[in-house]
């Protein structure tokens, strides 16, 4: 049996950013109504150096495993800090359908669900992305193509220059892209990047870079302040930055709100202009299934190779 094999440029040119945003969206909701179901992700530490994490998902007659690999330092060496396959299956019998390469699936899924958050919780206005590593591309790729004006900030001025000419944002100095109307971090989340009372009334963040134990882009006393909003209450509230806050005691399950109700309608979203709305993203398998479906939906266009099991 010979299986497709969607490398990242496969990927990339299957699903554009437009596409990846619906389909994580259909997918959030998806969930929220328990049509898919989703274990929850099993981290295997390799600290300090980096972790493994295994992802599975059912939904739409299908199942899909991502096997992920998070190794912050490793762009220091050449190499990409996410590595690793998508595998995914027929749910009736079991079959192995097709692969796909982790990374290019993770950063689809991740600017989409970063922009998703900012237009579903946040005003109009200008938007910016802290960090231009391979997610952060994604997002201003998203924000890009959605027809928003982009702003981009990375501690490396060069690379920041290189993704704002290649995406077509505007490079902005920290403070400037902090004061976004919505602000989008994908950092290694090994610094505050927003302490207590620093977001001002109205903003957004979307805050895409603490997906692990001891990662942190935001400080208890801001998460407190503010509406916060979350990918998945039993992921985010073990393994994103609001771990932090259940453990200090400053919030609980009551306190937060999952996008999915929101987008499913049946919680409430941003209640009027001056609030402030935080999104802990700590990324999903049925973001990755919903990326992988869309892809396959233009598998006979590309030319893919094939391996045979």
């Amino acid at each position: 049996m010979a299986i497709p094999v969607f490398s990242r440029t496969h990927v990339e040119a299957a699903v554009s950013p437009e596409r990846a945003l619906e389909a994580v969206r259909d997918a959030f909701v998806a969930y929220a109504r328990g049509e898919w179901t989703m274990p929850p992700k099993v981290y295997v530490p390799a600290y300090p150096a980096g972790d493994f994490r295994a992802m599975p998902a059912l939904g739409a007659g299908h199942a899909l495993l991502k096997w992920v690999t998070s190794f912050p330092g490793n762009p220091a060496r050449g190499l990409p800090t996410v590595t690793g396959l998508v595998l995914l299956s027929d749910a009736s019998n079991g079959m192995l359908l097709a692969t796909f390469d982790a990374g290019a699936v993770t950063a689809l899924r991740t600017g989409a669900a970063a922009v998703l958050a900012a237009e579903t919780l946040g005003r109009d206005g200008v938007a910016a992305v802290v960090g231009a590593g391979v997610n952060g591309r994604a997002a201003v790729r998203t924000f890009v193509a959605r027809g928003r004006r982009t702003l981009l900030y990375d501690v490396d001025g060069e690379r920041a220059r290189d993704a704002a000419d290649e995406l077509g944002a505007e490079v902005a100095s920290r403070d400037d892209a902090l004061t976004a109307d919505v602000v989008v971090t994908v950092t290694p989340g090994k610094q505050i990047v927003f302490g207590a009372a620093s977001l001002r009334p109205g903003q957004h963040a979307s805050l895409m870079g603490a997906d692990g134990p001891g990662k942190a882009e935001i400080a208890v006393e801001e998460m407190a302040r503010v509406r916060m909003f979350c990918d998945d209450w039993e992921q985010a509230s073990h393994n994103g930055d609001l771990a932090h806050a259940v453990e200090a005691g400053a919030i609980t399950r009551n306190d937060v709100t999952q996008l999915g109700d929101v987008l499913a309608g049946t919680a409430e979203g941003r209640r009027d202009e001056d609030e402030i709305t935080v999104f802990d993203s700590t990324g999903l398998a049925i973001q990755d299934l919903a990326i992988a479906l869309a892809a396959m939906e233009r598998a006979d266009e590309l030319d893919l190779p094939r391996v045979e099991l």
